[in-house]
């Protein structure tokens, strides 16, 4: 007789597809591996079917919404996304039953389904990606609705009111959880985004991107408008027509939807020698294209969504043992510490003076990598961030069992980090 999960989950996603959402599969898969039963809701691509077993992950998934850009796009995208959600977690709670609903957010919607079962007695985990009000107004560069904003804000707050635990990624969002939405410390966990660093780590380096030039600049991540992509090919074309070092290349992985006015910007300043957009790699071809970079560049600007934010490149910059350049942001520091060179914020001549500062140095590079890697390996690799989650469960009653089998059994070529959250 099948013995009875220790606990049923139901996760909610809407802002990637299963299993492109690194976070999101780490923690499902970690969670299966400690004998819980795992649901996954989330969109899913035209090649993906609409229900789908991955690694014990029970996944059904609804058509993308239509793409777009713009407050009314957000919204048909995030109205879409709730209406099917809701359809569906009616049908998981009558076919397969669920416990506790684990939302992701963005949006932060998803309360208004965790609501309807909550008076039922079930669970409500809210697992706080980003900060939505704040990266509303980095997306539109400050120029978004007021009204807009405050709605945000009204909804993450009913979020983490209404939550039983509230996970948040590091302490700044701790703090805003506790301080915006008047939620005792013992009710928020931090797990943060760790990558599994059995399968980020060194390689030998991909022989047609290491060709490029002498020094490589690595960017890896989503490319949209708050992530400062910008500023990276602006601080290349200062280097190399201010500072004369020709011999560069900068390798931006990665899709989004300011890919198409960077290539613009990129022939508008005649760089496009010294720049290539890869696109979506997938992720075991990762390592090779990021082991071929020589220093990599995390341009993100200061803003008060930035500023808070734990950046998954970075952490995927420090897996891999590589240098960073960054502006000097407040969680920017909290990741990487020393093994980070950090510039004047939003300065475009002294983010390229300090790539260069590092460019000389190749001792620095090689320290800063190793330092790190290091930090992964103690403090930040999934394996520890696997605990915290599991901390988080027993807070809510719900305590794992050993684990069952190894976590982040990933099926090849289906997942790249270049496809996840907007960190």
């Amino acid at each position: 007789m099948k013995s009875k999960p220790n606990c049923r989950v139901l996760m909610l996603l809407e802002n990637n597809p299963y299993p492109s959402d690194l976070r999101v599969r780490q923690e499902a898969n970690s969670l299966v591996s400690h004998g819980f039963q795992v649901t996954v809701i989330a969109p899913g691509t035209r090649s993906q079917s609409s229900y789908e077993n991955i690694h014990g992950v029970h996944v059904y998934r609804y058509p993308e919404p239509p793409a777009g850009e713009g407050c009314f796009s957000y919204l048909v995208e995030y109205s879409w996304a709730l209406l099917f959600s809701f359809f569906l977690t009616f049908w998981v709670f009558f076919r397969r039953g669920f416990d506790v609903i684990h939302a992701h957010n963005p949006p932060d919607l998803f309360v208004l389904i965790a609501m309807c079962f909550r008076v039922i007695g079930k669970k409500f985990i809210f697992d706080h990606h980003d900060l939505s009000p704040e990266m509303y107004y980095a997306r539109f560069d400050n120029q978004g609705s007021r009204f807009v904003f405050q709605a945000l804000k009204f909804f993450e707050i009913l979020s983490c009111r209404m939550a039983h635990q509230v996970i948040a990624t590091n302490e700044s969002y701790k703090k805003v959880e506790m301080e915006r939405a008047g939620i005792p410390s013992s009710r928020v966990s931090i797990v943060r985004n760790g990558p599994d660093i059995s399968k980020m780590k060194p390689v030998e380096p991909d022989p047609t991107v290491r060709a490029k030039a002498t020094v490589n600049l690595g960017y890896l991540g989503v490319i949209g408008q708050q992530d400062g992509v910008d500023y990276l090919i602006r601080s290349l074309e200062y280097i190399v027509k201010e500072l004369g070092i020709t011999d560069i290349h900068a390798i931006i992985m990665g899709s989004g939807s300011a890919v198409p006015s960077l290539k613009k910007l990129t022939a508008q300043l005649e760089l496009e020698q010294y720049i290539s957009f890869t696109g979506s790699i997938p992720y075991n071809d990762l390592p090779r294209y990021v082991s071929a970079c020589d220093i990599c560049v995390d341009p993100d600007p200061h803003n008060p969504y930035n500023d808070r934010s734990t950046m998954v490149k970075m952490m995927d910059y420090m897996a891999m043992a590589k240098p960073i350049v960054a502006f000097d942001l407040t969680e920017h520091r909290a990741s990487a510490g020393p093994a980070a060179l950090y510039s004047i914020r939003n300065d475009i001549h002294d983010l390229a003076k300090t790539i260069v500062e590092l460019i000389a140095n190749p001792n620095l590079q090689n320290k800063m990598g190793e330092t790190g890697r290091q930090r992964m390996i103690e403090q930040f690799a999934w394996h520890h961030q696997e605990n915290q989650l599991l901390k988080a469960y027993a807070n809510i009653g719900f305590n794992a069992p050993a684990k069952t089998s190894p976590t982040n059994s990933v099926p090849p070529n289906t997942a790249s980090p270049t496809e996840l959250v907007s960190k």
